[in-house]
């Protein structure tokens, strides 16, 4: 069957972190800051710019609270002191952040095992039978053209798909550290997915990263009869369980791909979007230069 046009996201921060540690003990790791806003709002703001109208963050049982608050506390008090002092145009960030679509938080169900396909599983029941859906994961990070736009455009032109994986181009000598794509390019068909291969074994340099369109197909295999390695729920295996149907695609995305999921990452990432995209950068760029 062809399902409908996703317009809903999962988007999953319900791990703990432990590479951010101490300061992930109080604050989920997609609320670090890039700029003035956290990660979380970056993706979700790429979701909403693609025309994605409803987002489902699966947290952990304490990030939840800080989640549904960001999004969700109006702050008048804020905004009344503000326009009192004549800085009323300080609160239009917030006003922008209150405007994004739907958010609703939930935390990862207990009764299914660790692994990082669980946060998608356990946001199961607010997908329809019959609808696609956005899967992502917070730490990736897409600067420029949205990824999820890229997926959504790959949909219209597959519209029997079972699944969409986004991929993109790294060094040849880093296809170790991911799940690396082999895939006809005449029909965009996905052939395999083998996560961390050695560079010489690698089919491409192709590798897939945190952005997927998926139907309830995958949930199906997103179960906890279907563990893989370490005894772990893997969205990769899922996936790859589709591909004997044919109907799992792959779309090169055009927006530039990071990481911020472990401190050197996203600091590098942190520091590429201020070079970028803010109006200190020359004062970066100098500072560094001269020490």
């Amino acid at each position: 069957m062809n399902y409908k046009t996703p317009r809903k996201a999962i988007i999953t921060d319900a791990g703990f972190a432990s590479r951010y540690l101490p300061i992930t003990k109080t604050i989920p790791k997609g609320m670090l800051p890039i700029g003035n806003k956290p990660v979380m709002q970056f993706v979700v703001e790429e979701c909403a710019k693609s025309g994605i109208e409803e987002i489902i963050i699966v947290a952990t049982e304490d990030g939840k609270a800080v989640y549904e608050d960001y999004f969700n506390n109006q702050v008048p008090h804020i905004e009344k002191l503000l326009v009192s002092q004549g800085k009323a145009e300080r609160f239009e960030p917030v006003k922008e952040l209150l405007s994004l679509p739907k958010i609703t938080v939930i935390t990862q169900d207990k009764d299914l095992p660790y692994g990082n396909g669980s946060p998608f599983a356990s946001a199961k029941r607010f997908i329809d039978d019959d609808e696609a859906f956005l899967a992502i994961y917070s730490d990736d990070l897409v600067l420029g053209t949205p990824a999820v736009q890229d997926l959504m455009d790959a949909f219209e032109a597959h519209p029997d798909a079972a699944a969409i994986i986004a991929g993109q181009t790294v060094p040849h000598e880093e296809v170790k550290k991911y799940g690396i794509i082999d895939y006809d390019k005449e029909t965009s068909v996905l052939r395999s997915l083998v996560e961390k291969p050695a560079p010489e074994e690698a089919a491409s340099d192709l590798a897939s990263y945190g952005r997927y369109l998926l139907t309830p197909e995958i949930f199906k295999y997103l179960d906890p009869n279907n563990t893989g390695k370490d005894g772990e729920l893997w969205t990769a295996d899922a996936i790859a369980a589709l591909i004997p149907t044919g109907r799992v695609y792959v779309k090169e995305t055009t927006g530039k791909w990071v990481t911020t999921g472990d401190p050197k990452n996203y600091f590098l990432s942190h520091l590429e979007y201020v070079l970028n995209n803010t109006d200190y950068a020359d004062d970066v760029r100098k500072f560094v230069s001269e020490n």
